[in-house]
């Protein structure tokens, strides 16, 4: 039998979530049952067909190899591990080869900047370094963010790297060297549901990056969720264009092609190598940012690519307007459909809503200022909506619960929700309310509503509403009326003034070439957005524009408006 002849998979055969697991061992699972399938494809040109396979019994056998080699080292169970090793087998092997440890991966985006990710490491105190020899030299530079690591391990760099190893003080011990004759088999010990796997850094774009604690237990609960949602097969492939969603791959029988893009900017990706990973490697599947796919479905359609293949399309990191829903209908076949999971680096999946359920019914109350819908929960976890505030809060009381179609902050619970702040008591007080039942609820951040059919919409960030004398006020269901316009790409409602008094003000990014230049160019655009304002209620009031040459995003998925940067650019401006 092969992996496609498969009607099971390893998640389903491990029935209930158990009170102890390893996510490890989902590895183990797919190289018992599929050893020669592969299990990762990397793009590398020298190869003969431009393709590196990894088997599962492979990736298997080296994961062991790292963990036996990273115990002998000095790697112990509970050890923060700071990993900065590029997209491919080495991550998959090392992160697999730590959780069978009971090690924990510190993973922290280099997107994020400079300031950024040294604070956050400084602030994880790990105690091992795993890097490519370009972060080794970093790290020398700025030794007092990595004052508490005490094992260094070099991973690649090919002649260069295993050269610096030896003829410089901070290559540290090359991973072959730590991995050469170890056995490559290994029994991973028992592990508790509770057990810390992991740390996630959040993408940062609404305040300083944090350190997400995830537990075992948890990556279990969210590979059931995931399973549930999208019916992910043994033998599909991913091209996976956010490479951590690969380590979902592995628990699904599941291939992971990495193309040919740097993770880190995502926005600038070469739309002809994506599709070249999808058509070559026959994907099934791909997850991505939707600054990657406003690349790659323009490319499509300008070259008259098809991408039968796929079955389905996963954008996440951002609100995805309609339009580029319809654009990846055009390439996609029949059957296949777009969905885009709601949810947080602390609590994902929330939600979640095909493309093809964006009817007119859905679509027209989107265009004419309702928001954004995101869908229905996802099973087994629970969506509440509670009155807006800044402020920490201790306890629940379902009496803070809102009515029906009433706006409020989105609040969950379940098994894939986080319940802490690694290092960080006092954020995980402002996003946490203690359920009272050894539960916790976290605050999204988001402002949302539900609509009669149990649908979720999404308004906006609570950090990006506007604090006007008329109310609070959400930026995405104006910014959805304007985004209508055939020359906006994307919009952005700001607050001028001081809290509780600002006024509204939408900055446009124009699409590529349509630029205004000129006072006469300028108003006559500022004209034409007036009449799509007054055409509704909600955006009839908005008086005052501005143009921008080019939103700042976030680092992670350059998908979210940076609205802090925009709001102080659009201050200066007018003030």
């Amino acid at each position: 039998m092969t992996i496609a002849d498969d009607k099971t998979d390893p998640f389903h055969e491990m029935g209930a979530p158990p009170d102890r697991v390893n996510v490890a061992s989902f590895l183990g699972v797919g190289a018992t049952k599929w050893p020669d399938a592969s299990a990762v494809v990397c793009f590398q040109p020298k190869t003969p067909g431009g393709w590196a396979h990894t088997s599962y019994a492979e990736l298997e056998a080296e994961s062991n190899r790292i963990a036996n080699g990273l115990l002998a080292r000095g790697v112990r169970r509970g050890m923060r591990v700071c990993l900065f090793v590029r997209p491919g087998k080495e991550l998959l092997a090392l992160t697999y080869g730590l959780f069978k440890i009971g090690a924990v991966p510190v993973l922290a985006d280099p997107g994020m900047g400079r300031e950024r990710l040294l604070a956050a490491v400084e602030r994880m105190a790990p105690e091992v370094f795993i890097g490519i020899p370009l972060a080794h030299a970093v790290r020398t530079l700025y030794r007092g963010a990595f004052r508490s690591v005490s094992i260094f391990v070099s991973v690649g760099g090919g002649a260069l790297g295993s050269f610096l190893s030896r003829a410089t003080p901070w290559g540290g011990t090359r991973l072959e060297s730590i991995t050469s004759g170890q056995p490559d088999t290994f029994d991973i010990p028992p592990t508790d549901a509770k057990e810390v796997a992991a740390i996630l850094f959040t993408s940062g774009s609404t305040g300083p990056p944090k350190g997400v604690t995830y537990t075992h237990g948890m990556f279990f609960a969210q590979i059931r969720a995931l399973g549930e949602l999208y019916r992910f097969r043994p033998g599909e492939v991913d091209v996976a264009c956010f490479p951590l969603f690969a380590l979902f791959d592995i628990a699904f029988g599941m291939t992971s092609v990495f193309p040919d893009m740097d993770a880190t900017k995502p926005a600038q990706c070469d739309p002809e190598a994506i599709v070249r990973a999808i058509e070559e490697n026959r994907a099934t599947t791909s997850f991505g940012s939707p600054a990657i796919w406003r690349r790659v479905l323009p490319h499509c359609h300008d070259a008259g690519h098809k991408l039968p293949t796929l079955e389905r399309l996963l954008m996440a990191g951002a609100p995805v307007p309609p339009d580029l829903i319809q654009r990846a209908h055009a390439v996609l076949g029949m059957n296949a459909d777009v969905f885009t999971p709601y949810g947080a680096t602390e609590a994902l999946p929330v939600a979640s809503i095909a493309g093809r359920e964006v009817t007119p019914g859905l679509l027209d109350p989107m265009k004419n200022g309702a928001g954004t819908c995101v869908g229905v929960p996802a099973a087994g976890v629970e969506v509440r909506l509670i009155a807006i505030s800044d402020e920490p809060i201790q306890s629940w009381s379902d009496e803070m619960i809102l009515g029906l179609g009433e706006m409020g902050e989105v609040c969950v619970r379940g098994p894939v929700v986080t319940t802490e702040y690694a290092e960080d008591p006092e954020a995980t007080a402002l996003a946490k309310i203690d359920a009272g039942d050894g539960t916790v609820w976290h605050r999204m951040g988001d402002i949302g509503r539900f609509d009669g059919e149990g649908r979720l919409w999404f308004l906006g960030r609570k950090s990006h509403r506007l604090q006007t004398e008329r109310g609070v006020r959400m930026p995405v269901p104006v910014e959805n009326i304007f985004n209508q316009h055939p020359r906006v790409a994307r919009s952005a409602l700001v607050g001028i003034g001081r809290a509780g008094e600002e006024d509204p003000l939408l900055v446009v990014e124009a699409i590529e070439g349509e630029f205004p230049k000129g006072e006469t160019m300028t108003q006559g655009f500022i004209m034409q957005l007036r009449d799509i304002g007054r055409r509704v209620p909600r955006s009839a009031d908005i008086e005052h524009f501005l143009f921008h040459p080019g939103f700042p995003v976030d680092p992670r998925h350059n998908a979210k408006i940076d609205r802090e940067e925009l709001k102080a650019w659009a201050e200066r401006q007018v003030l």
